[in-house]
């Protein structure tokens, strides 16, 4: 379970889990080519959780990797595979010995997590010294994994085998930024965090149907009001959605733009919220005054 964990990490930071759905032929995709004179970089919105029958993808996707002499993913899975990875993970996941989970939230919030632990069929005291992110975290996927979807069918999972020894991969974030970027929310900030995941994993059956059509359909605005919802709805979450996701789309905005100034054809993989609205990687470029088709 802990490996399955880490190997989705990158899409749960957003709090956002997309599934799709080959698109038709002549629809539109999660797929976006940027040009700069001569230079390409071809931006892949992320599933990294999925059930097996996604594959085979759109014939332009794997058309458009197969040019690429680079891949770039925000993090790359198989460096969690490693066990001294993935212990330095979990150690940082943990508060120090005898420092407990109820001592950081309050009364009715810790008992409210332990009654989602016991839906889920997991025992609280297994997750007593874990920080509220990564309970929160650890309760979306096993819920996601009872519906029956796999990071093992995840996209960035997909193309970081295919590109195993035969194209250069490149890190845009890490699994230890994401970490670090975690463990700097306030006590506060990952309470409501964990109060909000509880919250949406109710809903979280019915909407993947939306998801999927958004994806399928390239509908990038439905795609918006979806993964805005929470903060919209609910305003004192919105300094949370700026750290996890409008401040990485400008710095990895800014990464893919180095991409262009070389001359190497770079496929980039990240997490499809990462990529729609006006504060989207997408509209980023495109306001810098690059050439962005979406295919």
């Amino acid at each position: 379970m802990r490996k399955s964990f880490f190997s989705i990490l990158p899409t749960l930071i957003a709090t956002l889990t997309l599934l799709v759905l080959p698109a038709l032929a002549g629809q539109k995709s999660f797929l976006w080519k940027v040009r700069l004179n001569t230079a390409t970089v071809y931006i892949l919105g992320s599933i990294h959780l999925a059930k097996p029958d996604m594959y085979p993808l759109p014939e332009k996707i794997e058309k458009s990797f197969a040019e690429a002499g680079a891949l770039a993913l925000e993090a790359d899975p198989v460096k969690v595979q490693d066990d001294k990875v993935l212990q330095q993970m979990l150690v940082s996941a943990l508060y120090q010995e005898g420092e407990t989970l109820n001592e950081h939230l309050s009364k009715e919030s810790y008992e409210l997590a332990e009654r989602e632990m016991e839906k889920l069929g997991v025992p609280m005291e297994a997750f007593i010294r874990t920080k509220p992110w990564f309970l929160a975290m650890t309760m979306e996927t096993l819920e996601l994994q009872r519906l029956g979807y796999d990071p093992a069918n995840g996209i960035d999972v997909h193309f970081a085998g295919k590109a195993a020894g035969k194209k250069r991969i490149i890190e845009i974030e890490s699994f230890d930024y994401q970490i670090r970027l975690m463990n700097g929310f306030s006590d506060r900030e990952q309470e409501l965090f964990l109060l909000y995941t509880i919250k949406d994993l109710e809903s979280l059956p019915t909407e993947i149907d939306e998801l999927m059509k958004a994806w399928r359909n390239g509908d990038t605005k439905a795609m918006e009001r979806l993964v805005t919802r929470t903060p919209s709805e609910s305003p004192e979450l919105r300094p949370i959605y700026d750290k996890l996701i409008y401040r990485r789309n400008r710095e990895m905005a800014t990464r893919i733009e180095q991409f262009l100034k070389g001359k190497e054809i770079v496929f980039v993989v990240v997490g499809a919220a990462h990529l729609v609205g006006k504060e989207g990687i997408i509209e980023l470029l495109r306001g810098k005054g690059y050439t962005v088709e979406q295919m």
